[in-house]
């Protein structure tokens, strides 16, 4: 390494960022990228690992040490060259990862992490604005066509893989921008969208087709799904005029909570209210008129997408915002016990530190109305005994609410998409398909694979990425019968 002494005289240094009452004031990013003699500085913390962890920590095995001894040494065009090699698109995964990398660093055994993911930023952010990262046409066409259901982080980067090999690819997105969940799912605040744009720019500029409001099977999302599609195009169209046809749709359809009063108005899925920001701040006239302005607002669940409802109702100026947990209050360990596995502990987005009321071990028995209105919740405390919960006795509460945000995770893809497809699903509801051998991410139905959140399930953007660059291998071996993409 190039400062074989640097873990010991270099300390952590996180991405500064604006104080929370000034950034809820807007919808842009807040979190400025470390400069080049600060990335310099943290990429020199990076040890000469006899493991390097750090790398089957992250699920796209990103060659951390390397870019990162690369920006010590300032040579930033081979960094984002070696990040590149890896990862299709960074500048997404440096800004909203969790950084499982982190986790598994030889440094956190006992003292603060490499900032992997603050340098990752860095370097594509810089290649960008150099002008290093290009279209990559391919040279020859094969004169295959594939298909790639759903424009997230996984399709996109199967389409971009495929295309770079020479197949003709085409993209259908059943919203009216491509992104996926990324366009849609993720506040402005936490990844602003022209981000998104300029990829597709690239990916347009390499061949792939975008075709964005086309529902592909039967018109028939679900509540709480995001479908803003103005035409329908059936399955068997799709295996008729391609040569290969990809799944690579989110996760998309929400967990319920089937309690008295769920019909008052005022109850709503997370993703029934974050979707109409993103559509606002786009520009978009006519978006239906659902805020938490000067609103007691209870958001139900405590991961991300409880953390962006409530990131997203203190912008909207909610007098009030509480978020309920199943769960019992996690841990919060000073090193990770459980190194080099991701653990569970105490996380504190940079939406709770702009105002929240966060409880755990907290149950909603009933939402209370009024003339068809929510005004409260009915909840009860939890007691946790070997991994199950029990109501404590005479611990129930009532909560005022003007509005309640469903954020209880997802529990599978859109069901009609792949009933229309009519491929096998596992025990979840996801498209069931393995992930090793000569058939991987290969589906029941001939010619017909699936990759990401309609494989997996609920996931991380960063591991959409992993499966679609598979996906892509796969699918470039079955039509040519073998392949030079990575795995």
């Amino acid at each position: 390494m190039g400062k074989v002494t640097g873990f010991l005289e270099f300390q952590r240094l996180e991405e500064a960022h604006q104080a929370p009452e000034q950034r809820k004031k807007h919808y842009r990013e807040f979190i400025l990228r470390l400069t080049e003699e600060e990335a310099k500085v943290q990429g020199a913390r990076c040890m000469d690992c006899g493991t390097p962890f750090c790398m089957s920590g992250c699920p796209v095995n990103n060659i951390i040490p390397d870019f990162n001894d690369l920006v010590y040494k300032e040579d930033w065009q081979r960094a984002v060259e070696t990040l590149h090699s890896t990862n299709n698109f960074p500048e997404f995964t440096g800004r909203i990862c969790p950084a499982p990398c982190e986790e598994a660093c030889v440094l956190r055994i006992n003292d603060d992490p490499v900032g992997i993911k603050s340098i990752e930023r860095a370097i594509i952010d810089k290649a960008f604005e150099e002008g290093w990262v290009r279209p990559q046409p391919p040279e020859h066409k094969t004169g295959k066509k594939i298909a790639v259901v759903g424009s997230g982080p996984a399709g996109l980067a199967c389409a971009q893989q495929l295309a770079r090999t020479g197949h003709d690819v085409t993209v259908f997105e059943k919203n009216d921008r491509i992104g996926g969940l990324l366009r849609y799912g993720i506040p402005d605040f936490k990844m602003e969208k022209w981000l998104v744009d300029r990829r597709v720019d690239q990916m347009k500029a390499e061949g792939v087709r975008f075709r964005a409001g086309v529902f592909v099977g039967k018109r028939h999302a679900g509540k709480g799904v995001t479908d803003w599609a103005t035409e329908t195009i059936a399955a068997e169209k799709l295996t008729a005029d391609f040569d290969a046809v990809v799944l690579s749709g989110g996760a998309e359809q929400p967990r319920e909570l089937p309690i008295p009063g769920r019909e008052l108005d005022g109850v709503h899925f997370a993703m029934e209210f974050l979707p109409l920001q993103n559509k606002r701040v786009a520009g978009d006239k006519g978006v239906p008129d659902l805020w938490a302005t000067d609103k007691h607002v209870v958001v139900i669940g405590g991961g991300d997408t409880g953390s962006d409802c409530v990131g997203t109702s203190n912008r909207h100026g909610a007098k009030s915002v509480t978020q309920f947990e199943l769960l019992p209050l996690p841990p919060d360990p000073e090193r990770n016990p459980v190194w080099p596995y991701w653990p569970t502990r105490l996380r504190t987005s940079s939406s709770h530190e702009e105002g929240v009321n966060r409880d755990w071990s907290i149950a909603t028995k009933e939402f209370v109305g009024e003339d068809g209105k929510i005004k409260a919740l009915r909840t009860v405390r939890l007691e946790w005994k070997e991994g199950k919960p029990s109501e404590i006795p005479d611990s129930e509460s009532i909560l005022p609410a003007d509005l309640v945000l469903l954020a209880m995770g997802f529990v599978s893809p859109v069901q009609s998409v792949l009933e229309a497809f009519g491929v096998q699903k596992d025990a979840r509801g996801n498209a069931k398909a393995e992930t090793e051998g000569r058939s991987c991410y290969s589906t029941s139905v001939p010619k017909v694979f699936a990759a990401g959140d309609m494989r997996r399930g609920q996931s991380l953007v960063v591991w959409a990425i992993r499966e679609g660059r598979q996906c892509a291998r796969a699918v470039d071996e079955f039509l040519m019968g073998y392949s030079e993409l990575p795995r």
